[in-house]
């Protein structure tokens, strides 16, 4: 009997290879979020004499979402393989990020929603620059929908407080 546990501990443990391809995939978005930013700035490019400043504002700030995007979706690659899949090896590169190694499910945690609420703080920020094209119940929406992001953030990061000095808190 041991040895069929055993057996079954060993398949369950390499079943976490399930997740490599959904990892593999976030790369490809981050490909696909390259594309959009090189997009958006080569679209920019032309315009740049032509533009108000609260367009230009709009659009460089656009730039800036795809951009914590893509660093959002780094960090759940680093950090997701790290914590469910396997080390990374990269023995002693010099560009190796601290936080590397160092980043628990729980630091994930508040990393996404804190990149969360600067994403949606920046996309708050494109529409009060151009407020002129989204209706009031619009602007009531993403203001409502922002707050919601920081509440939870809020919440998130008093959640892991309080579990910090608790037995099997983190």
């Amino acid at each position: 009997m041991k040895r069929l546990e055993t057996s079954l501990e060993h398949f369950i443990f390499a079943s976490r290879w399930l997740a490599a391809p959904f990892y593999i995939g976030l790369v490809g978005a981050m490909v696909l979020l390259l594309v959009k930013f090189a997009k958006e700035f080569f679209t920019l490019l032309p315009q740049v004499l032509t533009l108000d400043g609260g367009q230009m504002m709009v659009s460089i700030l656009t730039l800036v979402d795809v951009v914590l995007v893509a660093n959002l979706l780094q960090i759940i690659v680093f950090a997701g393989y790290e914590n469910f899949v396997s080390k990374i090896d990269t023995g002693d590169h010099e560009d190796r990020p601290e936080w590397m190694g160092h980043v628990g499910f729980s630091d994930l945690k508040i990393k996404v929603i804190g990149s969360i609420v600067a994403i949606s703080g920046i996309e708050l920020l494109k529409v009060f620059v151009n407020t002129e094209a989204y209706t009031n119940e619009q602007i009531a929406w993403k203001v409502g929908l922002h707050m919601v992001f920081v509440v939870s953030g809020v919440l998130f990061a008093l959640m892991d407080r309080l579990t910090a000095g608790k037995p099997g808190g983190h």
